[in-house]
């Protein structure tokens, strides 16, 4: 597993982690999870499986807690299974989750925003683990404050990888299917990886060069496809629904190789991308 020295910055008003040693020698593991907050026996199976992976963080595409984003199924639905990566203290924090739907059901997702401890405003926020940022957005609610947050940071982000994710996916061919106000310019901004969850599907997209993900089968329902593969804007390159599952982002130098497994340990699909790295 990587080792990162982090700090806290005060900066502009907002909480930033900010990593202190990196460079091309750095390794990271990522976990990523989408739609996997129902309590149930599979959400325990993916988060066993994540379990082995040794990770330095994980990171979440929204719908933390079924059905209503309620304080009395927060233990059931993310502290059993995640809890052991999950601080109040910033710079311990391995756990960076983004809103979804059924997070905003109960009081405007207040008992998540009570529950995380999160840069910024909680609900859209940056952190950096040095050789790669991580940039949680708030689909729900997206606003043109938002982007323009985003665009600038992109703009002056020096990470090799920076990982833009969020829970309504721009596109796929699941049974919500896309949703138009998150398709924005992600890679002209500056972004190598694009993720959400929201259909209860994994699926591999090329969008303009940039690879995106739809990953929801973290634990709460497998929905059934809605139309075929996607050709166009957005190109479907690998699409799969038969099992529950998590995708491992493993860093590596200059290279960034994202995996989706299943809660049985096979290796659905993998990636393997170049960093836009300054060193």
């Amino acid at each position: 597993m990587g080792s990162f020295k982090r700090s806290i910055l005060l900066a502009a008003g907002l909480l930033a982690l900010v990593a202190l040693a990196a460079g091309p020698d750095t390794a990271l593991t990522l976990a990523v999870i989408g739609d996997y907050g129902s309590g149930q026996a599979q959400e325990t199976a993916v988060a066993n499986r994540v379990h082995t992976w040794d990770v330095d963080a994980v990171i979440t595409l929204g719908d933390n807690n079924y059905p209503s984003g309620a304080a009395s199924t927060i233990a059931r639905n993310i502290t059993r299974d995640y809890g052991r990566y999950i601080s109040g203290n910033l710079a311990a924090n391995r756990f960076w989750p983004s809103l979804g739907n059924h997070d905003y059901k109960t009081r405007g997702a207040r008992p998540y925003l009570d529950y995380f401890a999160l840069p910024g405003n909680e609900r859209w926020y940056s952190v950096d683990y040095g050789v790669a940022r991580l940039w949680a957005l708030d689909s729900s609610k997206w606003s043109a404050e938002q982007a323009a947050w985003l665009e600038a940071g992109l703009a002056g982000s020096d990470a090799c990888f920076d990982i833009v994710y969020f829970h309504h996916a721009p596109y796929s061919s699941g049974k919500h299917g896309g949703t138009a106000r998150m398709r924005l310019p992600f890679g002209a901004w500056g972004a190598e990886v694009v993720m959400a969850g929201h259909d209860h599907t994994y699926e591999r997209l090329a969008v303009g060069g940039v690879p995106y993900f739809v990953n929801g089968l973290g634990g709460k329902g497998r929905y059934p496809w809605g139309g075929p593969p996607l050709t166009g804007a957005a190109v479907t390159q690998a699409r799969f629904r038969d099992d529950y599952g998590a995708m491992r982002l493993t860093v590596d130098g200059n290279t960034l190789t994202a995996e989706f497994i299943t809660d049985d340990g096979v290796i659905v699909d993998t990636l393997t991308i170049a960093g836009n790295c300054s060193y």
